[in-house]
């Protein structure tokens, strides 16, 4: 059930890592970034709801239904939710594509996206429907990217210090994604998704909102020229 704890990943494994996030104690400076989340996230909102019905319109005439993608991903504290997003893809992509992780799952996604899915993907306007994630309280507008449960667990045993990403919520942007391009090692974004939740400072916070609004205003006019040539 969407939203419940850990599907089907509750063993004792997961409890501890969760146990250990939910124990780290909050900053004064949540309760500032909170304020900063409120504030812009309602102001990209007003911006995004023509986007995204113009986006809906558009997935609908190129690939079809469904619009969203619907998919668990892991947040604060072990927590399991319902990520949304358009869809990219083609249907049932995720069954094909879900044993990979890493550059090849980079490379066999290339085969998989709609006509209109890698320049989505590209400037991230995909993400627009994960502001109802944030209305939910899911995620946040600054954070670690929010990872499959299966996953989770896989990386949690590879890299020691990938259970901290359960200490804040995940976000609609971080700094591995201004950072480093999709392809880049899981343990190179688990290093900027470290400095973000030992920082989480509110410089460090709007640099990333305004490196991402950058990216996506140029991969936007990059995916325009590209169209018109």
């Amino acid at each position: 059930m969407p939203g419940s704890s850990i599907y089907g990943i509750e063993d004792t494994f997961i409890r501890g890592y969760r146990q250990l996030a939910l124990e780290t104690p909050a900053r004064r400076r949540d309760v500032l970034l909170r304020l900063l989340d409120l504030l812009l996230s309602g102001l990209f909102l007003l911006c995004a709801l023509p986007l995204g019905a113009l986006i809906t319109l558009i997935v609908l005439a190129t690939s079809g239904r469904p619009v969203l993608y619907r998919g668990p991903r892991v947040g604060r504290g072990g927590r399991v939710f319902t990520m949304l997003k358009f869809r990219t893809l083609r249907s049932d992509a995720e069954t094909r594509l879900g044993p990979y992780l890493g550059e090849e799952l980079v490379r066999r996604t290339e085969k998989e996206f709609t006509s209109i899915g890698k320049w989505l993907k590209a400037t991230q306007l995909d993400e627009i429907p994960q502001f109802i994630n944030w209305r939910r309280g899911d995620m946040r507008l600054v954070g670690p990217r929010p990872i499959r449960p299966v996953f989770f667990e896989e990386l949690a045993r590879d890299l020691p210090a990938y259970w901290q990403r359960l200490i804040v919520r995940p976000g609609l942007t971080g700094l591995a994604q201004v950072r480093r391009g999709y392809e880049t090692s899981m343990a190179e974004k688990l290093a900027h998704d470290l400095e973000w939740i030992a920082d989480r400072s509110v410089r460090l916070y709007l640099r990333t909102v305004v490196a991402t609004g950058w990216r996506v205003l140029r991969q936007s006019l990059r995916g325009l020229v590209s169209a018109g040539s």
